[in-house]
């Protein structure tokens, strides 16, 4: 059976905390449910993805290829979303690169769902869904949309959510439960706004930070490398990409934080000084406070 959030988030909180000058994960992270999965277990001591030519003789459920090297993706909008706080980064998606930087999208390992919060509400997700409506936000649409576009381009391509790793006994749409999970849960022990605050970089409407003091904030957190990708001029920070390789499945699986961008190298665009500008909130949000 695939790990409980519980479990975890227990996982990731030992492993931020053995990392050298990492500090705790937030406080109120807790459980907010317990996934469903038939996914296979996988041994601990199996080999770690994109390090290893080919997949486990016998066992590929247990070894993600040839999209082996995982980035964990957030956003820094200059609004206040509904139902969220002025400290909110917020999860754009998990993706699966290949292991020299580059990419597959729309593989069709798993099978495409039109409507992934139809598929979550079946699985009685509610809560899980909640969470997403806060954090995994579109710029643009619908969030319903993002959350099919990022399942449909990206999950698809992670072969251990196929139904044949499920076994006789696959439900239908028991993957998109766990790829939403693992995600959020990951998201959940990279407190983006948390780790540069106790460097010293909290959002200013005109202050200036060197980039590579807001990258070294970053991946001394994360203990992995960290892509920063800006708007405006190149200098208004708005997104962070967190790269891991993971040892066993998906859906089970260790994240292990990279040490290297891989053989396209850095794909940031920042320039060498950024700007974290303050949220802003809503007209009429603020009106309320005259």
């Amino acid at each position: 059976m695939a790990n409980s959030l519980r479990s975890l988030l227990a996982y990731a909180g030992g492993l931020f905390s053995q990392l050298p000058g990492v500090p705790e994960a937030p406080s109120d992270i807790r459980p907010f449910y317990e996934p469903l999965s038939g996914a296979p277990s996988c041994p601990i001591d199996g080999p770690i993805s994109c390090h290893n030519n080919t997949p486990v003789v016998g066992n590929s459920c247990c070894f993600v290829h040839p999209g082996g090297r995982l980035l964990l993706t957030q956003f820094w909008d200059q609004k206040v979303h509904a139902g969220g706080a002025e400290d909110d980064w917020t999860l754009h998606g998990l993706w699966p690169d290949l292991c020299d930087g580059t990419w597959d999208q729309f593989c069709h390992m798993t099978p495409n769902y039109p409507n992934v919060t139809a598929v979550l509400e079946k699985h009685g997700q509610q809560e899980l869904i909640a969470f997403m409506n806060r954090y995994w936000l579109a710029g643009y649409g619908s969030n319903s949309h993002l959350w099919d576009h990022e399942y449909n381009k990206h999950a698809t391509c992670i072969n251990t959510l196929a139904p044949a790793c499920y076994g006789e006994d696959h439900i239908p749409g028991i993957e998109v439960v766990d790829y939403f999970t693992r995600a959020s849960a990951l998201f959940r022990t990279l407190d983006t706004h948390r780790a540069l605050g106790k460097a010293g970089i909290v959002p200013h409407s005109r202050r200036h930070y060197p980039l590579a003091d807001v990258q070294a904030a970053l991946e001394k957190y994360s203990g992995g490398k960290v892509v920063l990708r800006c708007t405006g001029r190149r200098d208004v920070l708005h997104e962070a990409w967190y790269h891991y390789f993971i040892k066993g499945s998906l859906q089970t699986g260790e994240f292990i934080p990279a040490q290297d961008y891989g053989n396209k190298g850095d794909a940031g665009n920042c320039a060498p000084w950024v700007r974290y500008p303050p949220k802003r909130r809503h007209d009429a949000e603020a009106e309320e406070d005259l």
